[in-house]
């Protein structure tokens, strides 16, 4: 089955980075390479705050900490597995978009580390977790806790979650940050990725990024 068939149902949805960023989910990203650093498509984090040490479990049931990613860069996107149609589709893009990177820059692939961290810790099990992150790329890893953890890592990093009311079956969909960020191998953040650009503007960013 398709993945993106899985997630059938309409979703309500907004994209926030604090004060310092003003981004629409659905919007196309600020494309300016003088205010944005080295490409027209991205939007360049270099100086920001956002980020920081946390200690999750992983769709495998181990703890990992942002640190166990050092010497790596980081693609890190917020979402749950039971999203409808933005998360998957994000995802997809940015994965599809690494494998074309992997591809033509093999020297290069093990040097990127996808992640997937949940910001609905109480439908996303460890199981649940696995069988998403399995279905995109083979390592992209998933990350989930308690409410409180992954309150604090989102705050960390600039976005927002927020679980809007159920509906009459008791489904309830999320409203969050929908934004893909790379970070560099000691973990500061560099910028984010255009994934309204396809696969091929995530590879090409990849590309103006990792050395």
């Amino acid at each position: 089955m398709n993945i993106l068939s899985k997630f059938s149902r309409a979703i309500a949805f907004s994209a926030g980075l604090g004060a310092a960023l003003a981004l629409s989910a659905c919007g196309e990203l600020p494309a300016s390479e003088e205010a944005y650093g080295p490409s027209a498509d991205g939007v360049d984090l270099r100086g920001s705050t956002i980020g920081g040490e946390f200690e999750l479990t992983s769709n495998k049931g181990e703890k990992v900490k942002w640190s166990d990613f050092d010497g790596q860069y980081r693609l890190i996107y917020f979402g749950f597995t039971s999203c409808p149609d933005i998360c998957p589709t994000d995802v997809q893009r940015f994965t599809m978009g690494l494998s074309r990177f992997e591809e033509a820059h093999p020297d290069l692939a093990g040097k990127v580390q996808p992640i997937f961290v949940s910001i609905d810790p109480a439908r996303d099990t460890i199981e649940a977790l696995d069988q998403f992150v399995n279905a995109f790329h083979p390592r992209l890893i998933g990350l989930t806790g308690s409410e409180e953890e992954i309150a604090a890592v989102v705050a960390a990093f600039g976005g927002s979650a927020t679980k809007l009311p159920p509906d009459e079956t008791g489904w309830y969909n999320m409203q969050h940050t929908t934004l893909t960020y790379l970070f560099a191998p000691d973990g500061s953040p560099l910028g984010i990725i255009p994934t309204d650009k396809q696969a091929e503007g995530v590879a090409a960013e990849l590309e103006r990024w990792v050395r």
